[in-house]
């Protein structure tokens, strides 16, 4: 089109008008043409133009030209964004509409996908597509986008840090080191993000100075803040860390329990009952107590009582509380912050059983006989108050002869009946003989500055298995409840491992002459004698760390298929509501089946427990991936400084890509690369699961222990490199006294070990 040439320059709305009816893009020497605009007043026509843009205007397009604000090219790359009430495709662009310098404020168009072929009706949110764009008729205006082909699968989105590369432009350096590549950005793209930032980006379809293309949507902080490491884990996993106002305003508003006479709860504030938890918790939703049984029919026998906050009457279904419980589906725990299921206002304080101070409960009270059967068990909504808060290491000690001021008050009356009842579980247990595997954990502690200070393994107690054996008889009693009340549940299940898992074992086992018989019924039993055979010879790490990897995975399911692990019939979380939405489910079950009031389970909920068992299972894995995420970058980071030092390491992974193994003394996890073998050619041996030489016929076993020299240290990924020492280390006898470390080993002539040990205790998840 054509605009009528006049001297000096046309006002802000006559531009608009000529680049909104013009056909397609325009460029500024088309505009300057059409309004005869010649020397300096090209400066200033160049002004509006931007002024239009930032405005929203008008529209940038590509080669520095413009077009009316808010249209899409005829062919462009969609991401399917949601499905509509009529199962209608929706999608939005995977580019802005208006590539400004600033933000747009102009919404994306709807955007309806036309049904065709080319999906195979499998296409979901996440999913992208290549499309012809035509406009809708209608008032509602939009788009109708024709599928030309649905697009290779790749990440949706990006974490990286932002940086800027002379003469090579910005760019982000992703935080996940499966991502092998950077990811260039476009000047107009970057989110207002600054060198160094902590960004989320939208992978786009296309390349920019030879890279994927991105486009950042969020700056998250940077990279040099302590916080930056957990901030990595949230995002990356899509963890919800912020609460809405809504929820934080329902919990605030929340008020005390008041005991009275209605007779609803029972008062239990005359028990001593004490919660026992690490130094640095900052909830207790779980106080115990028991006495010897008065009842002479039950010589040796135990009262016990379990008493768990009562959530359940401040998160009442369907309330805002409830429903951001639900979408957290649990509490996530990073060495430097805690992402909580529930507001503070609550899981600090109204559900807290702090000492001193009247709390609601739900609790269960068992009867045990002297070798700690359960005879009989009884649910109700009490009140309690604390007689104290004590850490495991000071109940312990007190125990073991040297109390503080705090638990020798209470050493009689409360800490020795409660090591009694123990003891009569633990008999219990050992005659139930549930899978007993060594799993220690290391607890990573962070200074003042937010970097580590401390790099322990946790330490297992008799203290923490008091407390551990207590929340298991009280899950189970919980289980058998509503089972026997005919309520829906959401159980805890572990099946049992699957027959190719299991033949794969068997293999292993055979390679290091320890028999396994798979009989009809498997029983963790089975798993356990094999561990006791291993325990004490160089057998022992790769033997647990297989036994390990056999093993289902637990999850949350309505349908009950017993938990093999600890083996019990029926299992249900019922004792930490205030970070499991899986508990508050089970409290809610126990009340609509107890009659305890009205907040109890509704039909609703029970009709939809298939979905949300689903759900909290996945957030679990979620959280679990999250945890892992953070303590390898915190591991990396403290591993910085000692590259070119050599440690002591246990193989705990033999793959095609090379040997991923664990460092003794920090638990530090990193991977000696196929490449830095350089003695040999090695070939996997899944059976015996070890990388064997094929000239020398030397070995790296599951299990074995090594010396490695740390190569590389990667601390925005968190990966750790290793390589074998450059010289030949004098070998040197293991910590188990079998295993030798250094150069490759040789096969050496099997030896039998039938001989008998002792069980090895260790820390359980269940």
């Amino acid at each position: 089109m054509s605009a009528p040439k006049k001297p000096g320059l046309p006002d802000k709305a006559a531009v608009k008008k000529f680049i909104t009816e013009a056909p397609g893009t325009v460029g500024r020497r088309e505009i300057a043409r059409a309004f005869g605009i010649k020397g300096a007043e090209r400066v200033e026509l160049r002004a509006i133009l931007k002024e239009l843009a930032e405005e929203g205007v008008i529209g940038r397009a590509k080669g520095k030209r413009y077009d009316k604000a808010g249209t899409l090219p005829s062919v462009t790359v969609l991401r399917i964004s949601g499905v509509d009430d009529d199962a209608v495709l929706l999608a939005e662009p995977m580019k802005k509409l208006d590539a400004t310098d600033h933000e747009s404020n102009i919404p994306s168009p709807r955007i309806v996908v036309k049904p065709d072929r080319r999906d195979g009706g499998s296409l979901g949110v996440g999913d992208r597509i290549l499309a012809r764009m035509t406009r809708s008729k209608g008032e509602g205006g939009g788009y109708e986008a024709s599928i030309i082909r649905v697009l290779p699968k790749g990440p949706d989105r990006v974490i990286g840090v932002y940086t800027e590369v002379p003469g090579q432009g910005a760019r982000i350096r992703p935080t996940d080191r499966r991502q092998k590549s950077d990811f260039g950005v476009a000047k107009d793209q970057n989110g207002g993000a600054r060198r160094g930032d902590l960004v989320v980006a939208d992978v786009l379809i296309g390349r920019r100075n030879g890279l994927p293309e991105a486009r950042v949507v969020e700056v998250i902080g940077d990279m040099e803040d302590r916080q930056a490491i957990s901030l990595i884990a949230i995002h990356a996993n899509d963890i919800p860390d912020v609460f809405p106002d809504e929820v934080v305003a329902e919990a605030e508003a929340a008020k005390p329990v008041v005991m009275t006479s209605s007779g609803v709860r029972e008062d239990l504030r005359h028990l001593p009952l004490i919660t026992v938890d690490g130094a640095d918790a900052r909830d207790f939703d779980d106080a115990i107590w028991a006495a010897p049984d008065d009842d002479p029919k039950n010589k040796g026998g135990w009262q016990v009582i379990v008493a768990i906050a009562d959530v359940a009457h401040y998160v009442t279904p369907g309330n805002a509380l409830d429903r951001e419980a639900r979408k957290r589906g649990n509490s996530v725990y990073f060495p430097d912050r805690v992402v909580p299921m529930l507001p503070e206002a609550l899981s600090n304080n109204l559900c807290s059983l702090r000492p001193d101070e009247d709390r609601p409960v739900m609790a269960v009270t068992m009867r045990l006989d002297a070798n700690g059967q359960r005879l009989e068990h009884k649910f109700h909504r009490a009140m309690i108050r604390s007689a104290a808060r004590v850490i495991y290491e000071d109940l312990q000690a007190a125990f073991d002869g040297e109390p503080n001021d705090q638990t020798a008050a209470i050493l009689d009356d409360v800490t020795k009946p409660l090591y009694g009842a123990w003891g009569a579980l633990m008999r219990a247990r050992d005659k139930r003989a549930p899978l007993d595997l060594d799993l220690p954990e290391m607890k990573v502690t962070l200074g003042d500055d937010g970097h580590i200070s401390d790099i322990q393994q946790r330490q297992r107690l008799d203290a923490h298995r008091v407390i551990e054996e207590f929340m298991i008889e009280a899950n189970v009693a919980a289980a058998e409840t509503l089972e026997a009340q005919k309520m829906p549940c959401v159980y805890r299940v572990h099946d049992q491992p699957n027959r190719e898992k299991l033949l794969g074992l068997k293999d292993f086992l055979a390679s290091m002459n320890l028999s396994f018989a798979m009989g009809d019924r498997l029983r963790p039993e089975l798993f356990n004698r094999i561990l006791a055979k291993a325990k004490d010879t160089e057998q022992w790490e790769a033997v647990n760390q297989s036994i390990l990897r056999s093993q289902s995975q637990a999850r949350y399911d309505p349908e009950n298929i017993g938990h093999f692990g600890l083996a019990r019939s029926r299992y249900a979380h019922f004792t930490s509501p205030i970070r499991r939405y899986s508990d508050l489910l089970v409290h809610r079950a126990l009340i609509r089946g107890g009659g305890f009031g009205r907040d109890g389970l509704t039909d609703g909920e029970a009709e939809s427990l298939a979905a949300t068992a689903e759900h909290i299972s996945t957030t679990e894995r979620r959280a679990m991936m999250a945890e892992r995420d953070a303590n390898d970058r915190y591991m990396a980071a403290f591993m910085a400084e000692k590259t070119g030092a050599e440690f002591l390491a246990r193989i705990n992974g033999v793959t095609r890509a090379g040997l991923f193994i664990t460092l003794t003394e920090t638990g530090a996890d990193g991977l000696l690369p196929m490449r830095n073998l350089h003695d040999d050619y090695y070939q996997v041996d899944e059976a015996q699961k070890a990388l064997i030489g094929e000239r020398s016929g030397a070995r790296y076993r599951l299990g074995d222990s090594i010396i490695v020299q740390l190569l590389e240290v990667n601390t925005l990924t968190g990966g750790l490199i290793f390589e074998l020492p450059s010289a030949s280390l004098e070998t040197t006898e293991g910590a188990r006294g079998g295993p030798r470390f250094g150069k490759p080993r040789k096969e050496r002539p099997k030896r039998s070990a039938s001989s008998k040990h002792g069980k090895r205790k260790g820390r359980r998840r269940h």
